[in-house]
């Protein structure tokens, strides 16, 4: 039985506390935050005990969630791999690169399971679509959403865009040869709108897009592939594949001749369209779930270190595209 704490209870943490206390196989072992009095509100509400350090925490504990802002990650996640503790933190792994390599050099020299909060790879969605995508060139995603102060510590690009650069490394197998990004602050310091160009040595080009300060909110990722159109709609929990249908043999030498007149479009293409709000377990539970057998098996979380530390390699590789060009 893994004894699994969770640092941090807020907007998210809570969420986390809800999830470890019903898995089987941990259990939750404790909570802290600097906020005392909601740290005792959530473990009243899960039965589990309130620390009122950090180190407490550690010390009755197998392994840490930690889910407090990103400035954060680097100090909580470092005392805790240093204490010999299984750590998840939430996504982006650290603020900075070399915080980030940091906690997976340690996690890796203390055979220690490090996972990172991707989360978006386990929404039904990407679970539904995955079989589908093979060898993608081109991809296009929309991540937009109106303003909230949580998150804005950071710049857009860490707080939202990575989910998506996640996403696109885990089903792009290449290097990256070339990044052109541009962005702009609109209601804080920081990069509010931002996009980015990212090309690999494969030939495949993916073009990212992410703002919080949209009127709206569109969460899309479309995969195009040889014979195959993959699109994602996280909001509408849905995946829509289109393949090239068996009839574009027959119908293709009438097409370029002009020998067909007006065609239905229907007819070159099958469509599959799958509800992806039918499955059993949220995204959270199946992550959260994962990361403790991965901490029962001694195996790599699905999304460990090094992933997280290659996104965030990626996030800042754009951030610094925009920065110089505001200068």
């Amino acid at each position: 039985m893994v004894r699994i704490a969770v640092a941090g209870v807020g907007h998210l943490g809570q969420h986390h506390a809800r999830v470890l206390h019903g898995i089987d196989g941990c259990t939750l072992s404790g909570v802290f935050d600097t906020d005392k009095k909601r740290a005792r509100e959530i473990a009243q509400r899960h039965g589990a005990p309130v620390f009122d350090t950090y180190e407490a925490l550690l010390a009755a504990s197998d392994a840490v969630d930690i889910a407090v802002t990103t400035t954060h990650h680097h100090a909580l996640g470092k005392a805790a791999l240093e204490a010999g503790l299984h750590v998840f933190v939430e996504k982006p792994i650290t603020s900075e690169l070399w915080q980030g390599e940091e906690l997976v050099a340690l996690a890796e020299a203390n055979d220690l399971r490090l996972g990172v909060g991707h989360i978006e790879r386990f929404n039904p969605v990407v679970l539904e679509a995955q079989a589908a995508i093979d060898n993608p060139m081109f991809i296009e995603s929309h991540r937009l959403a109106p303003f909230q102060p949580r998150g804005s510590d950071v710049p857009v690009i860490l707080d939202l865009m990575i989910h998506d650069i996640d996403l696109i490394l885990a089903f792009v197998n290449s290097e990256i040869s070339g990044i052109h990004a541009s962005g702009v602050s609109i209601l804080t310091p920081s990069i509010d709108i931002a996009n980015a160009r990212v090309e690999f040595a494969n030939g495949a080009i993916a073009n990212v897009t992410s703002s919080r300060v949209s009127m709206k909110t569109e969460r899309k990722l479309r995969f195009f592939q040889k014979d195959a159109y993959i699109s994602m709609d996280f909001q509408a929990k849905t995946v829509k594949i289109l393949r090239k249908s068996a009839n574009i043999a027959k119908l293709l030498p009438k097409i370029l001749t002009g020998g067909l007149g007006k065609i239905d479009p229907a007819e070159l293409v099958d469509i599959t369209e799958v509800d992806a709000s039918t499955r059993d377990k949220d995204a959270l539970t199946c992550e959260l779930e994962a990361f403790v057998l991965a901490v029962e098996a001694g195996s790599n979380p699905l999304v460990d270190g090094r992933a997280g530390l290659r996104a965030l390699r990626v996030a800042h590789q754009i951030i610094d595209r925009i920065i110089p060009a505001k200068m």
